[in-house]
């Protein structure tokens, strides 16, 4: 026979109310409805709890309430997108660069300037859609179709048409399509995960809570929309629907949510406003100077206006981009997907990183980590770290049992009363995975692991009766048949066939009840130690009650095991003729386990200057536990309902200082993240579920899971973890700093060389000189030491220490560190050398004079590139191997320098002429002078340090 549970209670009645009463509001009333008896929430939704909404008065209710849909605000126009993306200051003077590449007959530079320009506004109009296509996978989360009780009858209706008041029928796999007050609740179990991030399935009641103020994940008489049942079944009546819904609210955070600037668009836009400024004053002053010395008018406006070209880094869109574009694809080897390029850089500026709990720091599998005995303790962390049983040929079990029946019942007990199962991997022979409830197959992989297995367990212990758990009696109850149990049953495990040998054999029946140990305390009266029964007196049940609190204190979910023989299967349907005088085992501690790794990943963020902050759902209880054991701030964890009543100033200095918030709401991690980057953080925010869209979106990097993330949290983030793990994001936090140090690092090496040919075109000709270089020759050094040698410069590797510096300010400028100092100098040397070698060739009456000058800059900033790979390892060390295409960026220009100088049919176009070797020679030894001057000053700097 089998026990079945209690019968579900009808659904209590409501007072009569008239057919076509005033519709019952959506907003939540005082006190909530999850404060409200099941009554009192039918009777102020005016509904009878028998019959339902007539069709009249739903009809009535749709009208006044509007459809039952996730609405989206208006939204920005393509056009206006593209022309924002078009009208940026560095965006014009590329076009204006371009116009002037134009007018000289250089088509081909100008259409290569046009072409970047237009690869980023692609980019940023791509980027500017993020709110848009996560809106449309909140909406995906609408169930289409739902049953509700109407006119007394069960009927089938579309979602978007069920109001406030509706009776919703919710069956195990079905969607709930609005937010209700629970009814009914028969072994109702919902996956909210996606809302509250509990990775646990929450177990429904209908009584009422006392609390008004109670988290989501609390509210336990309560469904919300989205949410998906997973067990048993259940009614409720619709209290809110549409953007009045918990989901609706995210909703509304999530458009509310603006887009901010990525700290290097941030500096980008300054720099290019300084460049504006600086071009045009190069104007006025090269063009005056040429004048006053009497250079030709319109020649000087050319030039002039090829030198202000000059002063921008045509290249630095393209370097940038590509830049990023490469960093991107070395995160995705690393398991990291980029969904927009300027992430890529934002991780390296990351201050804060503030992390889900579950998945992203732990191992998303409960695990059984102590197995506590009346008598003893153990903690078998090591033996089950690895979460899956495995049976390889000849691998032993975790531990030898064959001294200890007691811990044989104790696991036996928990695998046989479970409705877990287990199941080949697929991956590995020999490897298996639960199937069914967490804890369940936690239980159950326990027992395998110890050589216990339950496909062996149920065919030679086979069940007979039950009783399912529900929310009151908090416990479940399976009868088995012991009879011949010891002997082959099929396809069985030697192991399992001992275990079984060694269980008590009193009776031909045996019951095992798991469930909460104090409610199992209740129904027993001995305990089982040593192999024999004790009186279960006052000092066995404070000893127990203490180990259940020592390992709830811990953060562990704990589950007590008894048994009772019986010499025949129960008569009656009623649970508690099986749950009395049972004999108490022991209790099982299990927990969510940190993943291994993510202590060391969390130790080289604290090097790095990087905050962790954990953000969950979970109770305060196992996020202290987690928290302490992976490193992560102190004892203080703050929880949702003290935030809530904190002001903005409070919540800022908490932000600023705790590192554990626990049973948040999405508007509270909205709020953390809004307050830490008030405080001039910047933050990486990772989330899997809907509940984590607006905060993702708000961060400034937003990192989605890519294995359980819901696809609402992925449009609404930059990156994707395509492992779920959070080492995934120290790495890609690594990479960022590898790209803006090379972003850095060809800003510097472009504005010196840059400058180099400005002090060489103003100086020159106050020198003696006539106009140094042409205005073909300018575009020319720019299109070969910006456009290839930046290309090659985009490919640094991180250097050493990357990870043991802090971040960069968010409120840094680009020139800061010393950048500007070394383009002052770098520039001043590449000038002095280039301006040196043209007068000493004017002088001595060389005909060569403009060649030699334009081959020694471009020299000087070839062996510039190679000199400041790193600011402050040398080049010997490094070696020039280590990044092959800068090497070949470098042979490039020599050759293409070269062809320019001694290929006759160039010489029109370039005004050049060729070399002799002893003259080459020169050019290439005064460029060289950069190099060894770079080398020198890293020494010095070294040794100041």
């Amino acid at each position: 026979m089998t026990l079945s549970e209690p019968a579900a209670p009808k659904p209590p009645a409501a007072p009569e109310t008239p057919r076509h009463a005033t519709p019952a509001p959506a907003t939540p009333p005082t006190p909530p409805w999850h404060s409200l008896p099941a009554d009192a929430a039918l009777e102020r939704l005016g509904v009878d709890g028998g019959t339902g909404l007539t069709a009249a008065e739903a009809a009535a209710r749709r009208r006044a309430h509007g459809a039952n849909q996730i609405t989206q605000r208006g939204t920005k126009h393509p056009l206006r997108i593209v022309w924002e993306q078009l009208t940026g200051t560095l965006v014009l003077i590329l076009v204006a660069a371009a116009g002037v590449s134009a007018a000289i007959g250089d088509a081909k530079d100008a259409v290569a300037i046009l072409a970047i320009v237009v690869l980023n506004a692609v980019l940023g109009f791509v980027q500017e859609h993020r709110a848009e296509r996560a809106m449309a996978a909140l909406k995906q989360l609408a169930a289409p179709m739902v049953r509700v009780r109407r006119d007394g009858e069960i009927a089938t209706v579309a979602a978007v048409d069920v109001v406030p008041g509706d009776l919703v029928v919710l069956d195990a796999g079905s969607a709930v399509p609005a937010d209700g007050r629970l009814v009914v609740a028969a072994n109702l179990r919902v996956q909210e995960a996606i809302l509250t991030g509990e990775s646990e399935p929450v177990q429904k009641q209908t009584t009422a809570l006392g609390a008004p103020d109670l988290p989501l994940g609390d509210r336990l008489n309560m469904a919300f929309m989205g949410t998906v049942i997973s067990h048993g079944r259940g009614e409720m009546v619709v209290t809110a629907t549409g953007m009045h819904t918990e989901l609706g609210r995210v909703a509304d955070l999530l458009q509310a949510v603006g887009e901010l600037a990525t700290p290097l668009q941030r500096r980008l836009a300054a720099l290019g406003r300084w460049l504006a400024a600086v071009a045009l004053a190069l104007v006025v002053l090269v063009f005056g100077a040429g004048v006053a010395v009497g250079e030709d008018a319109g020649l000087m406006l050319m030039t002039a206006i090829s030198m202000a070209v000059a002063v921008v880094p045509e290249g630095l869109p393209a370097v940038v981009t590509i830049t990023l574009a490469l960093g991107a694809q070395r995160m995705l080897r690393r398991r990291a997907l980029i969904r927009t390029l300027p992430a890529v850089e934002t991780l390296g500026s990351v201050t804060v990183i503030c992390s889900d709990k579950t998945g992203t720091l732990t191992e998303n599998r409960m695990t059984v980590t102590v197995l506590d005995l009346a008598d003893q303790r153990l903690d078998v962390t090591e033996a089950f770290k690895h979460g899956e049983p495995v049976f390889l040929p000849g691998a032993a079990s975790a531990a030898p049992l064959d001294d200890r029946p007691d811990l044989v019942l104790l696991l036996a007990g928990g695998a046989l009363c479970n409705d877990a199962a287990l199941r080949p991997s697929g991956t590995v022979d020999g490897t298996y995975h639960a199937v069914g409830d967490p804890t369940e197959g936690a239980l159950a992989v326990a027992a395998a692991r110890f050589g216990v297995w339950k496909p062996d367990l149920d065919r030679r212990l086979p069940r007979v009766a039950e009783a399912p758990f529900d929310s009151e009696r908090k416990r479940m109850t399976t009868v088995h048949a012991v009879s011949g149990s010891a002997g082959d049953v099929g396809d069985s495990r030697t192991d399992t066939a001992g275990m079984v040998a060694r269980l008590p054999r009193e009776a031909p029946y045996m019951a095992f009840t798991k469930g909460a140990v104090d409610g199992l305390l209740d129904v027993a009266r001995h305990v089982w130690t040593q192999g024999h029964r004790s009186p279960l007196d006052a000092a066995w049940r404070a000893r127990i009650l203490a180990a259940n609190a020592d390992l709830a204190a811990k953060g562990m979910r704990v589950l007590g095991v008894a048994f009772r023989p019986l010499d025949a299967p129960p008569a009656t349907s009623d649970p508690d003729a099986v749950e009395a005088d049972l004999t108490f085992v022991g209790l099982v501690g299990m927990i969510d386990p940190p993943r291994p790794e993510v202590k060391d990943a969390i130790a080289t963020c604290t090097a790095a200057g990087i905050r962790t902050v954990m953000i969950t759902g979970d109770h305060p209880l196992t996020a202290r536990e987690i928290a302490r054991s992976l490193g992560i701030g102190g004892d203080r964890v703050v929880t949702g309902s003290e935030l809530a009543a904190m002001s903005a100033a409070d919540l800022e200095a908490v932000a600023d200082t705790a590192s554990v918030f626990a049973r948040v709401s999405p508007e509270h991690k909205l709020d953390i993240v809004a307050a830490l980057q008030r405080r001039g953080h910047v933050v990486a925010m990772t989330g899997d579920g809907v509940n984590d869209a607006p905060a993702l979106k708000r961060a400034d990097i937003g990192v989605a899971m890519g294995i359980t993330g819901t696809d609402v949290a992925k449009e609404a983030s930059e990156m994707v973890l395509l492992d779920d793990n959070f080492t995934t994001i120290v790495a890609a936090v690594e990479e960022g700093r590898a790209i803006y140090d090379n972003v850095r690092k060809f800003i510097q090496y472009s504005l010196a060389g840059n400058l180099g040919k400005i002090l060489v075109v103003v100086l020159g000709p106050l020198a003696g000189l006539p106009l140094p270089f042409t205005p073909f020759q300018i575009l020319w050094m720019n299109l070969v030491t910006d456009g290839v040698l930046g290309l090659g410069m985009s490919v640094e590797p991180a250097e050493a220490g990357a990870m043991r510096r802090p971040p960069h300010r968010p409120d840094e400028s680009v020139f800061a560190r010393g950048l500007a100092v070394n383009i002052g100098w770098v520039g001043a040397l590449i000038g002095a050398l280039g301006l040196g070698v043209m007068l000493a060739a004017w002088r001595a009456e060389m005909p060569e004079w403009q060649t030699m000058g334009l081959t020694t800059v471009i020299f000087a900033q070839a062996f510039q590139a190679l000199a400041f790979r790193s600011a402050s390892e040398p080049l010997w060390r490094i070696g020039l191997r280590s990044n092959p295409a800068l090497l070949a960026a470098v042979l490039v220009i020599v050759v293409l320098q070269m062809a320019v100088v001694y290929a006759p049919f160039l010489h029109g176009w370039f005004g050049t002429r060729p070399l002799s070797p002893g003259q080459l020679v020169a050019t290439l030894a005064v460029g060289s002078v950069v190099l060894w001057a770079a080398e020198i000053h890293k020494a010095w700097r070294h040794g100041r340090a």
